[in-house]
């Protein structure tokens, strides 16, 4: 639980940055889409390769990684369906924008911190929130 709470706090520092719309970038999208395929799967393992070496440093193993996520973000560990939104380019890197439906039919946005690594985008977190007014 602090490890989810850690994370959470990490991503509140996100919000207040400078924010202007980008460009969706397939690459991006493609590692998103590739770690929900994975944790669809449970394969926890391959969902970890997806994450920045941060956050990999944070969770430790791909199977406590896994676990947060089931447990935290159940939404993204077996969504009803999920959709592109937009990009946002914060201080930080660019913020994929996803919209997730959990299998309550609820609605909840996710934004996804990309950090390149040697020409490869990694996840370098998720701020999630509820989508107001719809869903419920």
């Amino acid at each position: 639980m602090r490890l989810i709470a850690l994370l959470t706090g990490l991503m509140l520092l996100i919000a207040p940055l400078s924010l202007k719309a980008a460009e969706p970038d397939d690459s991006i999208q493609a590692v998103i889409a590739d770690q929900i395929a994975a944790f669809q799967k449970n394969d926890v393992e391959r969902a970890f390769t997806h994450a920045s070496p941060n956050i990999q440093r944070i969770f430790g193993t791909p199977k406590r990684f896994g676990q947060m996520v089931e447990q935290g973000y159940p939404m993204v560990w077996r969504p009803a369906r999920y959709e592109w939104l937009k990009v946002v380019e914060t201080d930080f890197g660019p913020v994929q924008v996803v919209l997730f439906e959990d299998q309550s039919g609820r609605l909840h946005e996710a934004g996804y911190l990309m950090q390149q690594i040697d020409g490869v985008w990694r996840i370098n977190g998720v701020k999630l929130r509820p989508r107001e007014g719809v869903g419920a």
